[in-house]
């Protein structure tokens, strides 16, 4: 028996000749470089298992008992104090403990900061008000506080919310209310607006420097000094960061004059965030930061000097540190520099990383011979590092996840900053008591006094009125000062929100009376000893993201310098491979056909053989005979031989994301990130299996998959077949035979017997037809075009008709997705999700963006700023770091994207294309193109285009219709801050995946199944939980599906008042079975239900089950008839009958539904029909072509046998919703977790 020849010898692979260049050199090249043994150090902390970090540090930190005692004694002391001003405590820090994150008014004040402000119009900002203020129970909060200030937001907030919840009330009194709400609007939004600016004003020195620095001079004469931050998001454009630049040099200009040449400690300073100065301030645009960003942070640099004051580089997201290191070092030696102390870098107690980083920098500072000053944080981005490390699937957090741990982390890095204080100028920025006491007692007992404390503006005076001065403790104190507009305060304004709301913060705690003092204070090194290092409960490893069920798919950081060092050796070991693909059964030696990688034609990755008629009839013959054996083995035992497929694939990670970039163009993330969905599809499936009833399977599975996902899809789709029992012939594209068949042959080496999975290469044309009309195969899945997936349904019914027998079809096609975006929503995050939605894949994707809808209030803006951000993209080889964005698949797809892009600059259109360098493979430069309706596309563009409309907000229903009235449903972005915008959408589109304020590419597997509607597919969702029953003989059992999901009251009540109208009709007529079906079929159906589906933190996925809409009903008999409306109404669909069943309705049917039903003499006159009833029996040759003939979706055919349960999961639709809890700011879902 002959089988692919793709084993590793020397018959299978060869190596590419000398001469040609080869992949993964630049690859190889960036991360290869040799780390000092400090460096290293850091390195490898960055994703340490928390009980190892913990226990280096309980082994470093020093314990003095009498330091201690006297850290204790101060703390507690500093508590009572601030405990006793309470009620003269800054209003805001009442109003932030009062309306706590782990209350909804509490969240609906964040979300307000968050937006409130950057609404340019004034109908979105009163629904934003009206949304998130008429929620809350905002009396209950009237007197717990003994601030003013908050007693009086309470008053406000509950005469505003009560103004606003009462205008949608019914009745006489809702008529005055809309009048009085009419007028009224305006006032309320004043109040609002200005309630969100003294709340930003509480945080923020001042909107210009000019402002901040005159409001510090009160607060400088009482021993406080100061460090000014600039406010503003990270730069997404060239524009942002020049005028970033410009912000900063004209604030040192500021600060310096104000400065008076008073030196680094004892006049003001400056904080620069570095992805403020550069547009790709990441670790994969490396080169471009040190020769673009480095210049401009000098010139900064020297500017502080000339004035004698500090400038410190501020702390960002973990997978930025090393790069600012990098910095770190080209300064420290810069001679222009040489001499000047007031280079200063921020480090965060909060990264395991944190004492190997000073331990470098105080190397560092030896080898260069100067002075630093180093700030100590806690850290403010903890949520966000710990949901990237979900998302991603990496080993590890790079951050404690318990407080304590954080705090000890603190502690040490303080004795280590203290015991360098000749290289070193300590900067300890806390509103921690205990902290503070224990780095006071620290200093005095080490008789160390050249350090300060710091502060954040807004936060903690009463803490530090007590400390500085020299009536009191004569510490220094530098009040970290962010300067900016109201507008530019709002990320700010949420991550001080989050800090002063989170459960363990200690801002929060102290204003609590709950809280005693001894539990406040209590010792984080004790703490830490009696926790042990074990990580918070409530902050799963990535890895266990889906215990006891699965195991989580590995990622691999790229930011991470020893993944990527690993990374770049094993990839060229790849870089000369060639694979040889040939099919199954091969029997005679046919020419090989090249295969080529589309980034660079000289590269020849691969050979394939394509199949022939012979060897298919062969494959045929031993796919029948493997099936009786492969179905008959334990379901338990398949699913095992799928886990150990997902190992393999896992082991062999390196060899595939090879394939995956050369073969395919696959950028380094979505060549990870494919192999991680395809190894997350093995799992799923496997746990499946093992959850669901064990049924028969349906025999012979043809699994037909596309170019663009040529592992992921390829190996769902045989997973799922193989999982369910089934033998399955596979046809991979023709584009991408080589990793197809890399992974038939691993999942052999797991297990599945060369007969139950058998690998047929080939033209769709030949191969794929041949396997669709053969009587053997009992099922097809698909994924491709909705042409082809129309051809294929058009064969299967003409081999239904003629075999007598129901094959399944699942395709899954294309979509012209939409991005829905008002003015409430944060531009820069619209951007960032636009480009990866639109532009990622090179646009290959079928989820990708093709139509961007703005709301007119904002369209200018936000296409100013993505098109800033498209121009940032790196277009290049897919096998370097720096790439964004690779080739198209081949050449034909690039001639057909030219030609449409060239079509749209001859009609006129707005086009902004990026530039295109040269190049030798098929790339196509990123495009956006203004349209006026969304009719004008007449198909899919599958590339890197964007299209963009702009909409007004009262358009927003004919928006979505129109979205509707496209026929494709695959997926859906809304971006928005108001619930009611979300909610409207969500309803009224008929979209398979919608996603609200992130991006709508990248579904997880079992966490956002994948499907579409309409034109986009025929469903089951891949990845879902309906999948496997369609691969298996047709069943009611609702096994494995969690059914304890949330109702929708409304699709729910109108269900049972239609079948409770029914009932109450069979009941009259005594017809007992039909009465019992009604009830059984009302408890059983799945219509209206919502699974909750668990996923990374900060999200909330969830599966809804809806109607499918039109469903045709035949039947020859009145019973038959009956049964199929029992099954249509349970599901909430709309009855649609030909005129000759109409004619089988009792006389006396019930005239409320017989009204409701759309009858019809020719299938075509229902446009929107999407299911149809069959009863056995009735094959009806000249309807089911007829349906299967009809231009638009197909129309899925269900046969019924009466009196036999009709399985009415088959008439639902599946739409998964994934909301991103974190747009706006912070995730206070896991900022308040206890400590």
């Amino acid at each position: 028996m002959v089988h692919q020849t793709m084993r590793p010898d020397s018959d299978s692979i060869s190596h590419t000749p000398a001469a040609v260049s080869l992949p993964f050199p630049a690859l190889t090249a960036e991360v290869s470089t040799i780390a000092t043994p400090l460096r290293d150090a850091i390195s490898r902390a960055y994703r340490l298992d928390e009980p190892s970090a913990v226990r280096h540090l309980l082994a470093h930190i020093k314990t003095d008992p009498a330091v201690r005692a006297a850290s204790q004694t101060l703390a507690q002391q500093l508590v009572e104090t601030v405990r006793a001003k309470r009620s003269r405590a800054s209003g805001v820090d009442a109003l932030m403990h009062e309306f706590s994150l782990s209350s909804e008014e509490g969240i609906a004040l964040m979300c307000l900061a968050e937006a409130l402000l950057r609404i340019p119009d004034h109908q979105t900002a009163d629904r934003l008000i009206a949304n998130k203020i008429s929620k809350g129970d905002w009396q209950r909060h009237l007197g717990e506080s003994p601030s003013l200030f908050v007693n009086a937001a309470s008053w406000g907030l509950l005469v505003t919310g009560k103004l606003l919840h009462s205008a949608s009330e019914d009745g006489l009194g809702a008529a005055l209310t809309r009048i009085i709400n009419k007028g009224g609007e305006p006032l309320i939004r004043k109040a609002v607006d200005l309630a969100m600016r003294m709340l930003g004003s509480q945080f923020v020195a001042g909107q210009t420097i000019d402002e901040a620095l005159e409001k510090s001079r009160a607060l400088e004469t009482h021993g406080y000094r100061h460090s000014y931050d600039m406010l503003g998001e990270a730069a997404m454009t060239a524009a942002d960061a020049e005028a970033y630049y410009q912000s900063y040099t004209n604030a040192i200009h500021a600060i310096g004059r104000a400065g008076a040449q008073r030196g680094i400690r004892q006049g003001p300073g400056i904080s620069v965030k570095l992805s403020a100065l550069h547009p790709r301030y990441a670790r994969a645009q490396r080169a471009r930061v040190m020769q673009e960003l480095l210049p401009r942070l000098k010139q900064l640099l020297l500017l502080a000097r000339q004035y004698d004051i500090g400038l410190n580089i501020d702390a960002e997201e973990a997978d930025r540190l090393e790069l600012s290191l990098d910095l770190m070092e080209a300064l420290a030696f810069d001679t222009e520099l040489a001499g000047f102390d007031g280079i200063g870098f921020v480090v965060q107690a909060y990264q395991k990383r944190c004492p190997y980083v000073i331990d470098y920098l105080i190397d560092l500072a030896h080898r260069s011979g100067r002075k630093f000053m180093l700030r100590l944080v806690k850290g403010a981005y903890w949520d966000t590092e710990i949901k990237r490390a979900q998302v991603d699937g990496l080993p590890g957090y790079p951050v404690y996840t318990r407080k304590a741990y954080t705090d000890l982390c603190y502690l040490l890095c303080a004795q280590k900053l203290l015991a360098a204080n000749d290289v070193i100028y300590p900067q300890f920025a806390t509103h921690n008591a205990l902290t503070f006491a224990a780095i006071y007692q620290q200093a005095q007992a080490m008789q160390v006094t050249d350090y300060e404390f710091q502060c954040l503006h807004g936060m903690g005076e009463t803490l530090y009125d007590q400390i500085v001065g020299p009536e009191h403790l004569n510490v220094p104190c530098r009040i970290y000062a962010p300067v900016g507009s109201h507008e530019t305060l709002l990320a700010y304004l949420v991550r001080r929100l989050l800090e002063n709301g989170a459960n363990s913060s200690f801002v929060n705690q102290i204003v609590d009376d709950k809280i005693s003092t001894a539990d406040l204070l209590q010792d984080p090194v004790a703490l830490a000893a009696q926790y042990g290092g074990e990580a918070h409960p409530a902050v799963p490893l990535p890895k266990d993201l889906f215990q006891p069920e699965r195991v989580n798919s590995c990622g691999i950081d790229l930011s991470d310098e020893l993944a990527l060092r690993e990374l770049g050796k094993t990839l060229s070991t790849y870089a000369q491979r060639q694979w040889h693909a040939i099919p199954s059964c091969a029997q005679t030696s046919v020419a090989n056909i090249d295969i080529r990688n589309p980034a660079h034609h000289a590269d020849v990755v691969g050979t394939v053989v394509h199949a022939n008629a012979a060897e298919l009839e062969l494959a045929l013959q031993q796919a029948t005979a493997g099936a009786i054996a492969w179905s008959a083995m334990p379901t338990t035992e398949r699913a095992a031989i799928l886990l150990q497929a997902a190992d393999l694939f896992q082991q062999h990670a390196p060899e595939l994301i090879a394939l995956a970039v050369r073969e395919a163009g696959k950028t380094l993330p979505n060549a990870i990130g494919e192999l991680r969905e395809a190894i997350d599809f093995l799992r799923y499936y496997s746990a499946q299996a093992i959850a669901s009833d064990a049924r028969q399977p349906l025999g012979l599975v043809a699994c037909i998959s596309p170019w663009n996902f040529p592992l992921s899809i390829f190996t769902g789709q045989l997973s799922a077949a193989l999982a369910a029992g089934n033998v399955v012939l596979a046809k991979p594209a023709e584009q991408t035979p080589l990793i197809a068949c890399r992974a038939v042959q691993l999942l052999h080496q797991a297990g599945v017997p060369q007969n139950a999975l058998l690998f047929l290469p080939g033209a769709g044309e030949t191969i794929g037809a041949q396997l669709v009309a053969d009587p053997r195969v009992s099922a097809v899945v698909f994924t491709g075009s909705t042409q082809v997936a129309q051809s294929i349904h058009r064969m299967l019914v003409q081999r239904s008709i003629t075999e007598a027998k129901e094959i399944p079809l699942i395709a899954e096609t294309g979509g012209q997705n939409a991005m829905i975006v008002d003015s409430s929503a944060l531009c820069e995050q619209v951007v960032r999700d636009v480009i990866s939605s639109a532009f990622d894949s090179a646009g290959q994707r079928c989820s990708a963006l093709r139509v961007l809808c703005l709301q007119s209030d904002i369209a200018d803006a936000s296409l100013h700023m993505l098109n800033g951000a498209m121009d940032e993209l790196q277009i290049g080889n897919p096998d370097q770091l720096a790439t964004d964005i690779g080739p198209v698949i081949d050449a034909e797809a690039r001639a057909h994207l030219q030609a449409y892009i060239e079509q749209a600059q001859a009609q006129g259109k707005h086009v902004q294309q990026l530039r295109l360098a040269t190049r030798s493979g098929h790339f196509v430069a990123p495009c956006i193109i203004e349209i006026n309706s969304i009719a004008e596309l007449q198909h899919e563009v599958f590339g890197p285009v964007l299209h963009v409309l702009r909409y007004r907000r009262d358009e927003l229903p004919q928006l979505v219709n129109d979205i509707n009235a496209s026929s494709f449903g695959l997926t859906l972005g809304i971006h928005t801050r108001i619930d009611e915008t979300i909610d409207y959408v969500v309803r009224h589109a008929h979209v398979g995946n919608i996603y609200v304020n992130r991006n709508i590419v990248g579904a997880v597997v079992g966490v956002q199944p994948f499907g579409g509607e309409g034109l986009s597919g025929t469903g089951p969702k891949a990845g879902g939980p309906l999948y496997l029953k369609r691969l298996q003989q047709e069943n009611t059992s609702l096994a494995g599906i969690a059914m304890s999901g949330d109702e929708d009251d409304d699709e729910t009540r109108q269900m049972e008042g239609t079948l409770a109208e029914f009932l109450l009709w069979s009941m009259k007529h005594k017809e007992q079975d039909l009465s019992i079906l009604i009830a059984d079929y009302a408890h059983t159906s799945l219509y209206g239900k919502t699974l909750q589906l668990r996923g990374v933190t900060g999200e909330q996925n969830s599966l809804h089950f809806g109607a499918r809409g039109a469903v045709l009903c035949v039947a020859e008999t009145t019973q038959a008839l009956l049964h199929q409306l029992v099954a249509v109404y349970a599901t909430g669909n709309q009855v649609v009958l030909l005129q000759d069943t109409a004619l089988l309705l009792p006389a006396d049917f019930p005239p409320l539904l017989r009204a409701a039903m759309f009858i019809i003499e020719h299938p075509d006159e229902c446009s929107d029909l999407r299911l149809a009833l069959l009863e056995h029996g009735q094959r009806q040759p000249d309807l089911r072509s007829a349906l299967a003939a009809r231009d638009g979706a197909i129309v899925t055919v269900v046969t019924t046998h009466y009196p036999q349960v009709i399985p009415l999961w088959r008439l639902v639709t599946e739409r998964a919703l994934c909301v991103n809890t974190t747009a706006a700011g912070g995730n206070a879902s896991l900022m308040t977790i206890s400590a």
